[in-house]
Order: structure tokens, then sequence, then C-alpha cells
């Protein structure tokens, strides 16, 4: 690695982890600038689902790549990678360091190493799957992706149409499993040096329980209302990126009755669990890592982690 790299900083972790709190105060006390690496928060009016900083948060830290584009407006990994790169840039010509916060771990695996050789949809084969998904439902089709690419069945849930039906298009064309391919891409040489920290909970029944209480917090702030003000456009669906996210999907199921609301904030709650659990799965599997245990008093883990920073 080149030692004339300029600096970066990742602060993954799983969802309700204390991430943002963590990020805040390190830029307090250390010269970086934050850049949001969450799927949710790039989209206008998805403020309190997607656990958005309040106004009072980005006035002491002000978060790039938040509130972007509007929830009509599919988002993907590849864009943000060109979004962030650009962040960096500037940042970095600021003379501060780049600081990437935030949940999506295939944002970050995308941001390092570039999804060059993945194939466009065929139309053909997309649209046949979409037959096979009205005929067979989509935990069947899960199932058979997991036959043949048990590594990507495993990170994605089996609740989600969009990627199910990618990976097994990938695997149709190319006869490549998506995590084979991923695994034979050749690493671009990253323009950064970078340190990788995650905030990391050893006691998940502390987890979850921060998960359900901060989402009932949700819906004491107006989360419902949140999500009405998103039903009632004429330009948005359930299959859409924004729609599909943890929360909103649940929300949106109950307005369209097909759910109760205890129904869809049980199912939400639920959904946000299993999110954090295919972010620990990721993690455990993310090389050159630092690990902090995230379950300590907030002045331990921010000494911790500026501990590693003073050493980067």
């Amino acid at each position: 690695m080149k030692t004339d790299k300029p600096k970066a900083i990742f602060l993954m972790g799983p969802t309700a982890a204390g991430k943002t709190e963590l990020a805040i105060k390190l830029v307090q006390e250390h010269e970086c600038e934050i850049i949001s690496v969450d799927s949710a928060m790039v989209y206008r009016g998805m403020d309190i689902g997607s656990a958005k900083p309040s106004i009072e948060e980005l006035a002491l830290a002000p978060h790039r790549l938040i509130d972007i584009c509007d929830p009509s407006d599919p988002y993907s990994a590849a864009r943000f990678r060109d979004d962030a790169l650009v962040e960096m840039d500037l940042i970095t010509k600021a003379g501060r360091t780049p600081l990437l916060v935030g949940g999506t771990m295939l944002y970050y695996k995308t941001l390092l190493e570039g999804m060059n050789n993945l194939p466009n949809s065929d139309s053909n084969i997309r649209a046949a799957l979409q037959v096979e998904l009205d005929q067979k439902g989509l935990l069947k089709l899960h199932q058979e992706l997991a036959k043949v690419d048990s590594i990507s069945a495993d990170r994605i849930n089996s609740n989600d149409p969009q990627r199910i039906l990618r990976a097994l298009e990938v695997f149709r064309i190319t006869g490549k499993s998506l995590s084979q391919l991923h695994a034979e891409q050749e690493n671009e040489d990253f323009p950064y040096r970078v340190k990788q920290i995650a905030l990391v909970p050893s006691d998940r029944t502390e987890l979850h329980q921060r998960i359900e209480k901060r989402f009932h917090m949700m819906m004491e702030q107006g989360f419902l209302a949140e999500v009405q003000a998103l039903y009632g456009r004429a330009d948005l669906n359930p299959d859409l990126p924004a729609i599909r996210s943890v929360g909103y999907r649940q929300m949106w199921q109950y307005l369209s009755g097909d759910l109760s609301l205890d129904e869809a904030v049980e199912r939400a709650i639920i959904a946000t669990r299993q999110l954090a659990k295919r972010q620990f799965t990721w993690l455990r599997s993310w090389q050159e890592l630092e690990q902090i245990e995230s379950n300590q008093p907030f002045s331990t883990v921010y000494q911790s982690v500026s501990k590693v920073l003073n050493s980067f």
C-alpha cells in the first residue's frame, strides 16, 4: 500500500449500535468530515424512519450524501461510489479526513472494489424470472438461489425480491454466481489509505432491545405520518428501493390494508433485527477491521476509537 495516499476512515456497525453519536463526537475532536453510507438517508422526505441525524446534530457535524435524491429516483451502490469519491476528494483537498459512517455494507464494498464485472440486466431473463416469481413465490426463488450461490443467499433477505432476482439473473447470464464474480474481480487501486472500524455489540439481546425501543420512539415522533405523505404520492410504489427500506415497507403494507398497525410495527422491528443480523454477517468476513465493543460506556468507546485513529 502506498504511504503517500490520503487517509480515510470507515465507521461501520449494525443498525442502532451508536455510530451517529460517535461520529459527531469524532468530528468535534478530530479533523474529519462525515459522509453518510446509508441507502435510506439518501432520500429526501425519509427522515424519521431512516434515523437521519436531527437538525441539531447536523449543525454540529454536517453529513454529506443525505437528502440527495427523491424517493422516486432509485439510488444504487454504483451511484454511491461515484458520489462518495467526489465528496472524499473535496474533503481531502480541504485538508480534512473523510469519515464514512453507516451500515450499508454493500456501499462500502462497492466503494473499495467497484462492480465493473457484473453484466447488464437482460430483459428476457428478467421477464422469465418475474414469471417464476409469480408462479412459485419468493421463498422458492430464494431456495433456488441458495443452491447456486449460498453466500449470496445468506446475505440476501428472503423477502428482498430485487436482490434475489438480480442474483439469479447474474447466474443465468454468466453461469457464475454473484459471489464468485465478486471474488474474481480484481480490486482497483483504491486511492485512499483506509482505517476500518466497526462498533460491534457483544450482547445481541441489548441490541435487539435498542432496536425495539428506537422504533417505538420513531412512531412517537411521527413515522406513520411520514410514510403517509409518501403513500399519497402517485409516483411512488412498493417496488421502489426507497419504499422497500426497512420500516417503510411495513408501514406501507399497513396503509395498503395488508397489515394491522400492530402487525406492521412488529414486522418492522423484526425486519430491523434481521438487517442487523445481515450486517453482522458482512462484518464477520470483513478484512483489516478494528472491532470496538459498543456495549461499553460511550466515553470508553470514544477513547478506544480515538486511540485507533491517533495511531493511524
